[in-house]
């Protein structure tokens, strides 16, 4: 029997594992699996594991007023020691570039438990950018024992910092199994939230969905990305919805510039089924996210990516996502073109996904269940 442990503390790490739990518990004869959450967010984590209704065995509950990367770092560590030594795992799974995953990682190292890195190998190789996202995503490569690449830049991008060719493996990206699973339950399922979208959606006039939320969009920024939404809300043909992140650096400005914009409804931050919904609504969706670069083409939407620079390069290259930065003449330049040349917005709309088609899970389980320990 071989024990994993899944390791997680974030809503986009919960999406991005739940299919892969749940492919580890289809073979109780083979693996003793349990999920350990750390709450480095609470109540966007919560939402998803009812959702996709996973139950964790460990809950450190580590989410505080004001958290700081430090206090997080160092609560994540002294909370898994007590867990490794309860259950022993042979494997603990993380995922990504959250504190959460670098700090599980460093102490599965202490505890020498071997780590396996779900969506390894992405960088944009500018350490403040994302930040702290990139060196989170370094330092878990450099510490894990088994990557499991989407694609395959990022399995060059392992080979070339000098990982083994042997422990990496290109699996796509579990992102897109969610997706799946989720549009399935979909079917018959509706909340309160899904019911309040309903309402606000205009038949005639078609959906440009936003979100942001990066440290390093902070300040100008977001005042730039503010400035280009006003714009793009003057036509008579759209409607802009924007779930606005919590964070009050990010709340400020959108409020402050876009609260009386006729054509914007800001909204509270949405529960992932209902976000789901809402992209499957959407024209065109615009946002400085890494999950909604790889979820949208899968939905067939267009995105801009308010970025300067991405650890997806695929995308980029598929041409299902482009840069905008945050340059407002930039975002507004983009937004016009897929609004007024339907030709254009076809051609993006139909283009292939490089992150897999929804099977990376059963990949990743067929790869332990082989893997020479």
């Amino acid at each position: 029997m071989i024990k994993v442990l899944v390791v997680f503390g974030t809503r986009p790490e919960a999406i991005k594992m739940a299919p892969l739990i749940r492919e580890f518990n289809r073979f109780p004869e083979e693996f003793e699996t349990r999920v350990c959450v750390t709450a480095q967010h609470r109540e966007m984590l919560d939402q998803v594991l009812s959702f996709f209704e996973i139950i964790p065995f460990y809950d450190l509950d580590l989410m505080k007023p004001n958290q700081n990367l430090n206090q997080l770092t160092a609560d994540v560590l002294i909370g898994l020691r007590s867990v490794f030594l309860d259950y022993l795992p042979d494997y603990v799974f993380v995922h990504g570039d959250t504190t959460t995953s670098m700090a599980a990682s460093l102490a599965s190292f202490y505890s020498e438990v071997k780590v396996c890195h779900v969506e390894a190998g992405l960088r944009t190789f500018n350490k403040r950018s994302p930040f702290p996202e990139e060196i989170n995503r370094q330092i878990t490569g450099r510490i894990a024992d088994i990557h499991f690449a989407p694609t395959e830049i990022s399995k060059a991008n392992l080979i070339r910092e000098g990982i083994k060719d042997s422990t990496i493996f290109t699996v796509g990206n579990t992102v897109i199994d969610a997706l799946m699973w989720a549009n399935v339950k979909l079917e018959n399922y509706e909340d309160d939230e899904i019911r309040g979208l309903k309402e606000l959606l205009v038949s005639t006039k078609r959906v440009i969905v936003v979100t942001g939320h990066r440290r390093e969009n902070f300040g100008d920024g977001f005042l730039n990305i503010c400035k280009a939404l006003s714009l793009i809300s003057q036509r008579d043909d759209v409607q802009i919805i924007y779930p606005v992140h919590l964070n009050p650096q990010v709340q400020k400005p959108i409020y402050d510039i876009l609260g009386d914009s006729a054509n914007i409804h800001l909204i509270s931050p949405l529960k992932y089924p209902a976000f789901v919904w809402l992209m499957s609504q959407s024209y065109i969706i615009l946002t400085d996210s890494g999950g909604v670069q790889e979820e949208a083409p899968s939905l067939g939407k267009p995105v801009l990516v308010m970025r300067n620079n991405t650890e997806r390069p695929e995308a980029v290259a598929a041409g299902t996502v482009v840069l905008v930065g945050t340059n407002t003449d930039v975002i507004l330049l983009e937004t016009e073109t897929l609004l007024n040349d339907e030709d254009l917005y076809k051609r993006r709309a139909t283009l292939h996904n490089p992150y897999g088609n929804g099977h990376s899970a059963a990949l990743i389980v067929s790869k332990i269940k082989s893997y020479d320990r």
